[in-house]
């Protein structure tokens, strides 16, 4: 099963007034467990960039002046997020992105939906945690999870901190090491020697035993379920 978690950053919110990606920052997984490659790329978006948005993740025009068009970069970036399933933190917004992109190809390409499966983060941990914050600083402290570098928004940054928030939210085996040889691709994918990962030996999430008392009225309960129906499935034989 091999997973992107993807973000990216923007001129503005609304692509009805043509804002641009600035930069996509994509981290793969692959079996639930971080690989070590990863896509990042910042983009020239050919206009500029609202003073609201850059508030948020400090990237100024004169820093996106020398940097390519999406035209030049989206084969690489395609590629590298083809057939996976895509974990997205408010999916809409960044899809919408992605596509509006891609509708200024030269080349027809069908919308990015149509080649990956997505997964919104923002829905399943509404579903988790109705009535509550649950945007990525929120989900951090809710799970332990370190952003403490997270000062400013950034695309591969934000992305590695929510393949951590994905993987303790969805439970099952939890693997955060990533492989000790990185993977050498081309174009624009890289080490990201800058994010500081949790630690692979920090401690391991705390489990709260029953205590006799408790054990006590669940099996006084099994054995009343027991009484009434003949049959109990947690019973044990």
């Amino acid at each position: 099963m091999r997973q992107i978690v993807l973000d990216t950053e923007t001129t503005g919110l609304e692509i009805s007034q043509d804002h641009r990606i600035i930069e996509i920052g994509c981290v793969e997984m692959v079996n639930r467990k971080l690989t070590g490659r990863h896509y990042h790329q910042y983009i020239n978006p050919q206009r500029n960039v609202d003073e609201g948005a850059m508030e948020v993740h400090g990237i100024t025009d004169q820093f996106l002046a020398d940097k390519p068009l999406f035209e030049f970069i989206a084969a690489d970036f395609l590629e590298f997020v083809d057939g996976a399933d895509l974990i997205i933190h408010n999916a809409p917004f960044d899809l919408g992105f992605i596509n509006h992109e891609i509708a200024k190809l030269p080349k027809k390409i069908a919308v990015i939906e149509k080649e990956c499966k997505i997964i919104d983060t923002l829905a399943l941990a509404r579903q988790k945690h109705p009535g509550q914050k649950n945007n990525l600083d929120a989900l951090c402290k809710r799970y332990g999870v370190d952003n403490s570098q997270r000062d400013l928004h950034g695309a591969l940054l934000d992305a590695e901190i929510l393949a951590d928030v994905y993987l303790l939210m969805t439970g099952g085996q939890v693997n955060l090491n990533i492989n000790d040889q990185s993977v050498a691709d081309t174009g624009e994918l890289n080490q990201a020697s800058s994010i500081r990962r949790l630690a692979k030996d920090r401690p391991a999430l705390r489990v709260i035993e029953a205590n006799e008392h408790e054990v006590s009225r669940h099996q006084a309960k099994l054995d009343a379920i027991t009484a009434s129906s003949g049959k109990c499935l947690w019973q044990a034989e």
